[in-house]
């Protein structure tokens, strides 16, 4: 491995270079497997790994993947893969279950969300440009390939998509202190679920676009408990409440 296609590895650390390039990376053998198997085109595979054969691998020593690796402990495996391309309609929102995400920021979260929608069956997500990248090492990570099967949008203006999806019939659902009760509300099985910042919640733009407001309760009601909820935990106990069965 040469030093400039270490250099030029490293590189894609940055996102600017990332979309320049519209390359991510993936690291580990699971998921780059995955991704084999997927519709995405892999450029080229460094491995430690001498039973990871192709046309595009490259065996490399355990130094020099520490040193092109972006996570904090090195795999056995890094691959250079091309980024997706995902065109955008909101007329095929229309039945089905979509998480908008208002300017959820730390990687993790993100990632976590991902997979989550994965899980759960959510083939869309829309996320506002104040979101984390969603090539960002960690979010790629996070994800533990759902990455491959999410649809992730970026928007400029994910209140302008909330107000034109809400003109076309479908709920718009968001979490609020003052909004009712989930577990007794009636949830319906198409619409947009809106979930917002970790420190600020939903922006004032896409709050003032909802058209449910929920509310995920502690136990017991009147305890003394947590300021808030991880954005993450609460996508996850959200979206496990749309689709529990009634």
């Amino acid at each position: 491995m040469t030093k400039a296609e270490i250099q030029f590895v490293r590189s894609l650390a940055d996102k600017r270079t990332r979309d320049e390039e519209r390359l991510f990376i993936a690291e580990g053998k699971k998921l780059i497997d995955e991704i084999e198997q997927s519709k995405l085109t892999i450029r080229r595979i460094y491995t430690t790994r001498p039973d990871f054969t192709g046309s595009n691998v490259e065996v490399v020593d355990k130094k020099t993947m520490e040193r092109i690796s972006q996570l904090k402990t090195a795999t056995d495996s890094l691959a250079i893969v091309e980024q997706p391309r995902h065109k955008f309609d909101i007329k095929a929102l229309k039945g089905k279950l979509t998480l908008a995400l208002d300017g959820v920021q730390n990687p993790g979260n993100l990632g976590t969300i991902i997979r989550l929608a994965d899980w759960f069956g959510i083939e869309n997500i829309i996320c506002s440009t104040e979101c984390a990248d969603l090539f960002n090492p960690k979010v790629v990570q996070a994800t533990m390939g759902a990455i491959l099967r999410v649809a992730v949008h970026y928007t400029q203006s994910l209140s302008t998509i909330l107000h034109d999806a809400s003109k076309s019939g479908l709920a718009i659902y968001g979490t609020l202190l003052d909004g009712e009760n989930i577990y007794s509300e009636e949830l319906l099985t198409e619409g947009i679920i809106v979930m917002g910042n970790e420190g600020r919640g939903l922006s004032d733009e896409c709050r003032n676009e909802l058209t449910h407001k929920l509310f995920i309760p502690p136990y017991p009601a009147d305890a003394p408990t947590s300021e808030s909820l991880n954005v993450a935990m609460a996508t996850g106990i959200i979206l496990a409440e749309f689709r529990r069965p009634r």
